[in-house]
């Protein structure tokens, strides 16, 4: 059973799945923090309120904050980018490999 569940592991590499899984979730409270920390209080003055976790909009009685939602948006698109450039540079390496 030993040696079919260290088949399994290496077959699957799920070893290297839980390294990256890890190191994704340390990079994600990066971004967070480059996120929240850096780039939402460039983007405040241009926000409608004093401060970017304060940001929101009325529709007659309703308010809707859009302050986390900015955020989060940023947030995806700078780890998506990220995850991009990574990506295509592996399939670069892998190209060159195959030659």
């Amino acid at each position: 059973m030993m040696k079919d569940f260290a088949l399994f592991l290496k077959e699957y590499k799920v070893t290297s799945l839980a390294i990256a899984f890890v190191i994704g979730e340390a990079s994600s409270g990066l971004m967070n923090s480059l996120v929240n920390d850096f780039f939402m209080p460039l983007l405040a003055p241009l926000l409608s309120a004093e401060s970017w976790r304060e940001a929101s909009f009325h529709i007659g009685p309703v308010t809707v904050a859009y302050d986390n939602l900015l955020a989060d948006i940023i947030n995806f698109v700078i780890i998506t980018f990220v995850i991009f450039l990574v990506a295509r540079k592996l399939l670069q390496l892998e190209a060159k490999g195959k030659k």
